[in-house]
């Protein structure tokens, strides 16, 4: 994984785990200088490519939290990424399907039959 992709994860690793301690954080957005030095800016309505281009950053990263989701929107030149947590209960859904993810065709429910007989 890249460098931009890497900080964007550990970013809403970061996030995640402020929320999962009861801190829900404003806005924030986060750049990354050619130097590697940051930036940070909170609540900043402008779009990052345009917050990239004012300050002369070589990455530019949101984090914002919408209820139980963290989402964290990333750009470094042409590039963008979009990470965000899965809503819990649609996690819950998942992990607690009992629906297999198979089907039987009815030859093969026969065949199955027919050799239990």
């Amino acid at each position: 994984m890249s460098r931009f992709a890497d900080n964007a994860v550990r970013i809403l690793e970061a996030a995640e785990s402020a929320a999962e301690s009861g801190h829900r954080p404003s806005e924030m957005t986060i750049l990354i200088t050619p130097e590697g030095g940051l930036r940070l800016l909170a609540d900043s309505d402008w779009p990052l490519e345009s917050l990239e281009a004012h300050h002369g950053a070589k990455m530019a990263y949101r984090v914002s939290q919408r209820d139980a989701i963290v989402r964290v929107e990333g750009r470094a030149g042409s590039r963008t990424c979009l990470f965000e947590t899965v809503k819990p209960e649609r996690a819950a859904r998942f992990l607690l399907n009992h629906t297999p993810n198979y089907g039987m065709t009815p030859r093969l429910l026969e065949a199955s039959q027919s050799v239990n007989a």
